[in-house]
C-alpha cells in the first residue's frame, strides 16, 4: 500500500511545526553559555533591545514563572547556575529571524567560571549505581557466582569496549511556534514524536492544567528518539510567546541541536566471557559505565541486553552512572540495546574465535529456554530460525574461519555475523472511530514520524472493519485527540493499533461509534518475556595500504512478528542498518575536554552514510505467529535493524584483518594503527 501521505510529501504541501502559518508572528533566537559550569553574573541586553524589531529579552535577570518542579533541563532561566556549555541562558524576540539573531550576538553575559569536568572514565571517583536505568529496569541483576564460572571454565574472554556520544541528527530541526489565545490556552505546533505526552510535559513546566495546552505535530522529519520528549525550544517558544503578546517561531539551527536537543551517552562495558569445552556459557558479567548531566539523571540501559540473551548459569549486569558538567543524554534509535549488543555481540565473536567455534553455531549453542535474567517464558523467540536462514542466505558455509586470510589485490575480505533484539512493547492507548456517510474517521493522538503510522493504521482500521483501505480516514498529530503514547520504543503501532482495533470491534456492535481505552487490557496481559530477534550479517572490505573500509553487503533477517506492511517494513529494517553502519565506521562527536561541549556540531563535521556507503543492504524476515503480544500479532521494528549492525560489522573488520578493534568508530587510523606500534 502506498504512503497516504506520500502525494502532499513529494509535492512539498505537508505542513511541518515550523511551517503554519500564523498571522502576527515573531522570531525567538536563544543565547547560549560560553562556559562549562559556572554562574551567571549579569546578563546585559542593552544594546539588544535598542537594535532593529527587537521586542523582548528573556533571561534570569527576570526569571519566567514556571512550576517549582520543572525539569531541571527545560527550567529555563530559573537559575544562574551554568551547568554545561550551550545551556540556554538568554533569548531574544524580534519582528525576523535575521533581527533576533543579530540581536543574540549583542547580549552580553558575565560568568564567574568554575573548574569543569566533561570526561568520562571507568574509574571516576563520581561513578554511582542509579536506582533504575531507561525505563524503569533495576539497575543491577545477577543470578549464580560469576568467579566460579569464570573458574571452571575451558575459555574465556575479559574485554573492554567504547562508544563515543552520538548525536540523532534527523532532517527536520527542532523547531516551535507558540500562540496564546485570549482565554490562555496555549498552542504549540511542535516537532514531537508524541503529541499527548508533550502536552502534558509542558502543561506541567508552566504550571498549567493540561486541558489548556494543545501540541499539534501533524508531521514530524524524523526524530529518532530526540524528539520523544519536549525540548528546550518548545518551552522557549510558549515562554516568548506570553512576554511579547504575539505568536513565536523557533527553529534551532543545526549546531544548537547538538547543544541542546539531547544524545547517546557515550559507554565503556566490561565483559567477562567463560564457556566449557563446547562452547556453551558457564559466565557472563557486562558492566557499562555512563555519563549523565548534573540537571537530570538519565541512565541508559545498556547492559540489559545480556539479560536476554544467552544462557548461562552465573550472570551478572551492573550499570555505573557519573554526573558531569554536559548536557543530558536522552534516546537514540534503540537506547541501551544498541550500544549494549555491540559490546556483547563482539565479546562474543570473541570468545568463539578462542574456542573454535564457529560463531553462529555457538550462538545456537547457548539458546535459553526461558528469558536468561527473569526466568519469564518467552512468547516467541526465533534467534536460531533467523542465524540459520541468514547464514544459508548470505553463503556463510563457504567463509574461511580464519582471520586475514582472504585477499583481492590491496583489499582483504571478511565477513561477521551479530544477533538482534529489542523488546516488543505497548503501552495504554485511546482511540475513536466513527462513522462518516459511506467512509470511517479514526482519532488517536499517535503521530507519523516518517514511519508510515498513517498508513500502516489505516490497514489496521480496515482489516478490522472489513473495508476497503480508501474508506478509512486517519486523523492524528493533535493533543485534542484520543491520548496515545509516543512515536517511540518500537510500540507506536502495537499501541496506537491495539486500541484501533478495540473501537473498530465496538463500532461493528453498534453501528455508529467505537471508544477503547486499552489501560486494563494491557494491564492484565500475561506475565511473557516479549522481543523481537533476528541476525545481521555483514561482508567487509579493507585496504591494506589506506585503512579505508567499505561495507558492500549487508543482510539481516528478522523476528518480528505479523509484518504488517511489507514495504514500510523494509525501508525501517534498511534504514536502522543504515544508521548501524554509521554508528560502526563513522559517527562520532567529540567532547571538548578544555573548555567543554562538543567539537563537532555540524554535518560537514559529524559524519552519516551516504547512499555510496550502502551499496547493497537486505532485509528480510520469518513470519512469526505469536497471539500473546496484541490484536495484530506485531512487534516493533523501527529499532532492531541497528542493534548489531556495527557488531556484525566489525566482527567482519577482524575477519579481514585479523586485527580487532573496540573502541567505535572503526576508522582508517585505528586500522593502520597496529602496524606502527612496536612489537
Amino acid at each position: 500500500m502506498n504512503r497516504i501521505e506520500g502525494r502532499v510529501k513529494v509535492t512539498g504541501l505537508a505542513t511541518y511545526a515550523a511551517e503554519y502559518p500564523v498571522a502576527g508572528m515573531t522570531y525567538c533566537f536563544p543565547v547560549q553559555s560560553a562556559i562549562a559550569r559556572g554562574r551567571i553574573v549579569g546578563v546585559d541586553a542593552t544594546r539588544a533591545l535598542a537594535m532593529p524589531g527587537v521586542l523582548a529579552v528573556l533571561s534570569c535577570e527576570e526569571p519566567p514563572k514556571l512550576a517549582e518542579d520543572a525539569d531541571g533541563e527545560l527550567a529555563l532561566f530559573q537559575s544562574r547556575e551554568v551547568c554545561y556549555r550551550g545551556q540556554l541562558v538568554a533569548a531574544v524576540v524580534a519582528d525576523s529571524f535575521d533581527n533576533a539573531r543579530a540581536a543574540a550576538d549583542a547580549v552580553s553575559v558575565e560568568y564567574e567560571p568554575a573548574v569543569h569536568d566533561v570526561t568520562l572514565s571507568a574509574d571516576h571517583p563520581g561513578l554511582y549505581r542509579p536506582e533504575v536505568v531507561n525505563p524503569n529496569f533495576p539497575s543491577d541483576t545477577g543470578k549464580g557466582d560469576v568467579e566460579a564460572g569464570l573458574a571452571e571454565a575451558a575459555y574465556t574472554v575479559e574485554v573492554t569496549y567504547t562508544t563515543p556520544v552520538l548525536h540523532n541528527n534527523p532532517m527536520e530541526p527542532h523547531a516551535s511556534v507558540a500562540v496564546w489565545d485570549e482565554e490562555g490556552r496555549l498552542l504549540i505546533y511542535d516537532t514531537a514524536q508524541g503529541a499527548s505526552w508533550a502536552r502534558n510535559a509542558i502543561a506541567a513546566i508552566l504550571g498549567m492544567p493540561a486541558e489548556q495546552v494543545r501540541v499539534v505535530s501533524r508531521h514530524v522529519g524524523g526524530g529518532f528518539g530526540a524528539k520523544g520528549t519536549p525540548r528546550p525550544q518548545a518551552v522557549l517558544a510558549a515562554l516568548a510567546a506570553r512576554a511579547v503578546g504575539r505568536p513565536v517561531k523557533i527553529v534551532l539551527t543545526r549546531q544548537q541541536m547538538f547543544d541542546v536537543t539531547g544524545y547517546r551517552t557515550p559507554t565503556i562495558q566490561r565483559l567477562r566471557l567463560g564457556a566449557d569445552a563446547d562452547g556453551r556459557l558457564t559466565a557472563l558479567e557486562h558492566v557499562a559505565y555512563e555519563q549523565s548531566s548534573r540537571l537530570v539523571e538519565f541512565a541508559e540501559q545498556t547492559a540489559t541486553p545480556s539479560r536476554v540473551m544467552y544462557a548461562a548459569p552465573a550472570l551478572r549486569t551492573a550499570h555505573r552512572l557519573v554526573r558531569l558538567d554536559v548536557a543530558t543524554p536522552s534516546w537514540m534509535r534503540a537506547p541501551g540495546e544498541c550500544p549494549g549488543m555491540y559490546a556483547l555481540e563482539s565479546a562474543m565473536d570473541e570468545l568463539a574465535y578462542a574456542a573454535g567455534i564457529d560463531p553462529v553455531e555457538l550462538r545456537v549453542r547457548n539458546e535459553p529456554e526461558t528469558e536468561p535474567g527473569s526466568g519469564l517464558p518467552f512468547s516467541s523467540r526465533n534467534l536460531v530460525a533467523c542465524l540459520r536462514e541468514g547464514a544459508r542466505r548470505f553463503g556463510w558455509e563457504t567463509r574461511d574461519p580464519a582471520p586475514g586470510v582472504r585477499r583481492e589485490g590491496e583489499w582483504l575480505i571478511g565477513t561477521g555475523v551479530a544477533a538482534s533484539t529489542y523488546p516488543a512493547r505497548r503501552m495504554p492507548s485511546k482511540a475513536v472511530v466513527t462513522v462518516q456517510g459511506d467512509d470511517f474517521l479514526v482519532k488517536v493522538a499517535a503521530t507519523d514520524i516518517g514511519t508510515g503510522a498513517r498508513t500502516v493504521l489505516t490497514k489496521i482500521a480496515a482489516s478490522t472493519l472489513g473495508v476497503v483501505p480508501d474508506r478509512v480516514h486517519v486523523e492524528l498529530g493533535d493533543s485534542d485527540l484520543p491520548d496515545a503514547p509516543v512515536a517511540g520504543g518500537s510500540m507506536g503501532t502495537a499501541s496506537w493499533g491495539s486500541a484501533i482495533v478495540r473501537a473498530c470491534e465496538e463500532l461493528k456492535s453498534n453501528g455508529k461509534e467505537g471508544r477503547a481505552d486499552t489501560a486494563e487490557e494491557i494491564a492484565a496481559d500475561a506475565r511473557l518475556a516479549r522481543h523481537a530477534f533476528g541476525a545481521q550479517f555483514a561482508e567487509v572490505r579493507v585496504n591494506a595500504f589506506t585503512g579505508e573500509i567499505r561495507v558492500p553487503r549487508l543482510l539481516g533477517v528478522f523476528a518480528a512478528g505479523h509484518i504488517l506492511d511489507d514495504t514500510l517494513a523494509r525501508s525501517q529494517f534498511i534504514g536502522g542498518m543504515t544508521m548501524g553502519l554509521g554508528m560502526a565506521l563513522m559517527e562520532e562527536t567529540l567532547t571538548d575536554a578544555e573548555f567543554g561541549g562538543f567539537l563537532r556540531r555540524d554535518l560537514a563535521q559529524y559524519h552519516v552514510p551516504a547512499c555510496a556507503d550502502v551499496p547493497l543492504v537486505e532485509a528480510v524476515w520469518l513470519e512469526e505467529q505469536d497471539a500473546g503480544l496484541n490484536p495484530m500479532g506485531s512487534k516493533g521494528i523501527g529499532e532492531i535493524g541497528i542493534v548489531g549492525t556495527a557488531a556484525a560489522i566489525g566482527n567482519a573488520v577482524y575477519h579481514a584483518t585479523g586485527h580487532r578493534v573496540r573502541d567505535l568508530p572503526i576508522t582508517p587510523p585505528k586500522i593502520l594503527m597496529p602496524r606502527f606500534q612496536p612489537q
